[in-house]
């Protein structure tokens, strides 16, 4: 019998989503698995180290580009499961007219009015390293405006806390995201290119691994694809429905029938 698949995703909710997904999969091709979850820098050292067989997911070029180089020579990129990209966004009821861009952050009105914390999530995330500079980079600053890292519950409690009272505030996120399901937030201009652009969310195996699948499998595999908003939903039902992330992807797979069918 082989070996059981260690899969391993980054610790935030929308990525144990979509790895229940990946999990489930491989269950269908009659592969065990074990799953792991940690924190960005350490998820990419253990897949280094051939601690995790697969990864759910690296994003590419930009957010985990770092991460991954040193091991790319050794993996194959299988299924484009969405397309995330890092925003700073304020909730829409937030008039356009006064706040568009992150340059807009910097007008006295809005600088009045504005919370001051921007509170992000785990320091080696990309909206973490970006929103960082960001701050400095745009004046911020020197207005009184800081960036705090934090739990993921931190960050998104704080805006939900904020658009329960109508403040005014900045979040730093990125889709997909389940707030992007319940509330409306409008992606602010960002003229200066610090967040990093649209990236794609890719599966990764190491080589070794994928030689020992079935190609029927590594097809599944290597045409998933989500997308956005999906993952956005499964993340939705995880952090407010207090569904596990295997419930959630039950659910999914459940109107999606012909996905990995062994």
């Amino acid at each position: 019998m082989s070996a059981p698949i260690r899969l391993g995703n980054i610790d935030l909710s929308f990525h144990a989503a979509s790895a229940a997904i990946v999990q489930r999969l491989l269950e269908r091709h009659g592969h065990d698995v074990e799953t792991v979850a940690a924190p960005h820098e350490e998820m990419f050292r253990r897949y280094g180290a051939d601690e995790v067989d697969m990864l759910v997911s690296a994003w590419l070029p930009a957010s985990h580009g770092g991460y991954f180089g040193p091991f790319e020579h050794e993996t194959r990129k299988l299924g484009l499961l969405y397309q995330p990209y890092c925003i700073w966004g304020v909730p829409d009821y937030v008039p356009e007219a006064d706040v568009a861009s992150v340059e807009d952050l910097r007008k006295p009105e809005v600088a009045e009015r504005m919370s001051r914390l921007i509170q992000g999530i785990n320091p080696g995330a990309g909206i973490s390293r970006f929103s960082r500079e960001m701050v400095t980079a745009y004046g911020l600053d020197g207005l009184g405006y800081h960036f705090e890292t934090g739990s993921e519950e931190a960050c998104f409690s704080h805006f939900e806390r904020a658009v329960a009272q109508k403040e005014w505030l900045v979040v730093p996120l990125w889709h997909p995201q389940f707030l992007h399901y319940r509330y409306r937030i409008r992606e602010l201009a960002e003229p200066k290119g610090l967040l990093g652009g649209r990236d794609d969310a890719r599966l990764i195996v190491h080589e070794t691994v994928a030689r020992t699948m079935s190609g029927e499998l590594l097809e599944t595999l290597s045409t998933l694809a989500l997308g956005n908003a999906v993952v956005s939903e499964l993340d939705y039902r995880i952090c407010r429905e207090g569904m596990t992330p295997l419930a959630a992807a039950d659910r999914w797979l459940d109107g999606a029938t012909k996905i990995g069918a062994a």
